[in-house]
C-alpha cells in the first residue's frame, strides 16, 4: 500500500485489524460482549477474524512496532523506532482480551498490551519520533514545510473568520 498522501500521520493508519479501546465499544460492533478479560494475560484491543481458519498452530505477523519490557518504543542503532516479527497462538490472534475498564490499576492492565499488527512501510515512508516521544509515520515525499503552509481554502476561511470579527484581514 502506499503513503498516505500526507506529511505525517498515526500508527494507526498501519493496522491490519480495527482496534477496541474497551468492552462498549465491541459490543457496539458485534452486539455482543467481548470474551471475559483474562487477568493471566496481558490486553488485546485487536483480533484477526481469519485467525481460527489458519492450518497451523501459530501465527506470525510480521510488522509490530519493537517496544521494551514496559511498552516503551525501542530505538536502533541511528535512533530510529523499527518494527519486528510477532508470533501468536492462532487462539490468541483469534480474540480480544478487553479489561472491565471500571477502574484504574486493574488486575492485570499493569504489562503492555499485545501490539497490533500493521502492514509493511511503503518505501516513500518512514518511523518517526515527535514531541512527546510519540511515534508516527512521514511521508518522505512531502516536505515538512509543505505541511505548515495554508491552502486557498485556508485562507478563505481565515479571512471569513476575520470579517465575522471585525478584523482588518
Amino acid at each position: 500500500m502506499a503513503a498516505l498522501p500526507l506529511p505525517k500521520y498515526g500508527l494507526e493508519n498501519l493496522f491490519l485489524f480495527p482496534v477496541y479501546q474497551n468492552r462498549a465499544q465491541y459490543r457496539s460492533a458485534f452486539g455482543v460482549d467481548a470474551p471475559e478479560f483474562d487477568i493471566t494475560k496481558p490486553p488485546k484491543y485487536w483480533f484477526d477474524p481469519n485467525a481460527d481458519k489458519a492450518p497451523k498452530r501459530s501465527l506470525l505477523y510480521e510488522c509490530v512496532l519493537a517496544t521494551d519490557e514496559r511498552g516503551k518504543p525501542v530505538f536502533d542503532e541511528d535512533g530510529k523506532a523499527y518494527f519486528e516479527p510477532m508470533m501468536l497462538f492462532k487462539e490468541e490472534a483469534a480474540t480480544v482480551n478487553l479489561p472491565i475498564g471500571d477502574y484504574a490499576n486493574e488486575p492485570g492492565t499493569e504489562v503492555p498490551p499485545v501490539p497490533v499488527p500493521m502492514r509493511a512501510l511503503a518505501p516513500e515512508e518512514e518511523l518517526i519520533q515527535v514531541f512527546g516521544g510519540v511515534i508516527m509515520v512521514r511521508n518522505k515525499n512531502i516536505p515538512e514545510e509543505g505541511a505548515t503552509s495554508f491552502s486557498f481554502q485556508d485562507r478563505e476561511t481565515i479571512r471569513a473568520i476575520a470579517r465575522k470579527l471585525g478584523v482588518p484581514a
